[in-house]
């Protein structure tokens, strides 16, 4: 149970439908007064758990701007949502949010939330870890204009393994991850999709192959959120039966 002296919650929106948040989630927002949110990312339709709250879009502040709407109202004793897409530990640059809280003595805490690419797979009624096909999910992005990747953590090192692959903040570049991605040894023909804004109303879902990413994504014109997805799983009848059921 949450410390009832935490004014300030972390909360994963999901990956865009309005009945993917958790259900504490859905509480801490039905009981907030004040609720900043990722409005380029996050569904506007969610804003309906908390219809007496005064909401700020995050969208074009600052770092100290944000820190600074979030403090004011915890020390005016008000409940806090800082609601951001898909599950706030994954690229949800919460951490330094959390310091700039740390440093003035505010506490929070964080509920997890549905991330795209969970949200993806059971658009597709996709198993990441098929027995005999695969049994890790590498999530993954290429590096770009929201931040750089360690050298370590490339696009090939990780294709080498033949795992399934979820790659986010990609989808303007598909014509370079597509060749990074054969250059660390998936072959042109290894399946692919693309999943345009996973869950929401408007969802595109593209089954392809490594080779035709960018093909097909231009054919739909998507060039931003969008989720990619690689790796045998995605087109297979050939697996092994899980020993669960044995």
């Amino acid at each position: 149970m949450s410390d009832n002296s935490i004014k300030l919650h972390f909360v994963g929106a999901g990956p865009g439908a309005m009945d993917l948040i958790t259900v504490k989630g859905a509480r801490l927002l039905n009981k907030a007064d004040v609720v900043v949110y990722t409005g380029s990312l996050v569904n506007k339709d969610l804003l309906e758990y908390c219809p007496c709250a005064t909401v700020y879009n995050s969208a074009d502040m600052d770092l100290d701007e944000l820190i600074r709407i979030m403090a004011e109202a915890v020390n005016a004793g008000k409940e806090v949502v800082r609601l951001q897409t898909g599950d706030p530990s994954l690229y949800g640059a919460i951490r330094e949010q959390m310091d700039a809280l740390d440093r003035l003595g505010i506490m929070y805490d964080s509920v997890p939330g549905v991330s795209a690419c969970f949200g993806a797979a059971s658009s597709l009624n996709l198993e990441f870890t098929l027995p005999g096909v695969s049994q890790s999910l590498i999530i993954t992005r290429m590096p770009g204009k929201t931040g750089g990747v360690p050298d370590k953590e490339s696009i090939e090192s990780f294709a080498a393994h033949h795992a399934t692959m979820a790659i986010y903040l990609s989808a303007s570049m598909l014509e370079e991850l597509s060749k990074r991605l054969v250059e660390g040894g998936y072959s042109n023909n290894t399946p692919a999709a693309i999943i345009y804004k996973a869950t929401w109303p408007e969802e595109e879902k593209i089954i392809c192959t490594v080779g035709t990413l960018a093909a097909k994504a231009a054919e739909k014109g998507i060039n931003k959120t969008a989720l990619i997805l690689v790796g045998d799983v995605i087109d297979t009848v050939d697996y092994d039966r899980s020993k669960l059921y044995s």
